[in-house]
């Protein structure tokens, strides 16, 4: 699924829009018992979706933690820039590449930032993924 963003989109927050929903799709996914995989291209990415999963929610905790970081039979929600360490259902993508581990996820989810550069980059992951053979949807968000 990739998701278009819009201005209303923008978070409330010192972090970038499809970051902050990213977060919001890694709680809802948490919520449906699935296992989930936010891939960053680095780990001051990884740390700022960390950090800000930390401070997400005043009445719901996601449990998540770091690519490598206890417990080693790995929480809900793991955040890295590499490959996921356990299985999981939902690869949350926000790496300005396709990953290319993303077939091995029974859903994948991608954005389209508002910015042009990043924009031009969802292009390249989105005909990426058709190559794969992964099957594409778009939503726009309001």
């Amino acid at each position: 699924m990739f998701y278009l963003m819009s201005q209303a989109n923008e978070p409330q927050v010192n972090l970038p829009a499809h970051f902050a929903f990213a977060c919001q799709l890694a709680a809802h996914h948490y919520q449906q018992g699935q296992k989930v995989f936010i891939a960053t291209d680095n780990q001051a990415d990884a740390f700022l979706v960390d950090e800000y999963l930390w401070q997400f929610s005043d009445d719901s905790f996601v449990p998540h933690q770091l690519t490598g970081e206890p417990p080693f039979y790995g929480a809900p929600v793991e955040i890295g820039w590499q490959r996921a360490k356990q299985r999981r259902q939902v690869l949350i993508n926000l790496r300005t590449i396709a990953p290319e581990f993303a077939t091995e996820f029974a859903q994948v989810v991608d954005f389209v930032p508002i910015d042009e550069l990043l924009k031009q980059q969802a292009r390249k992951r989105y005909a990426t993924y058709k190559q794969w053979g992964i099957t594409l949807a778009t939503t726009q968000l309001e």
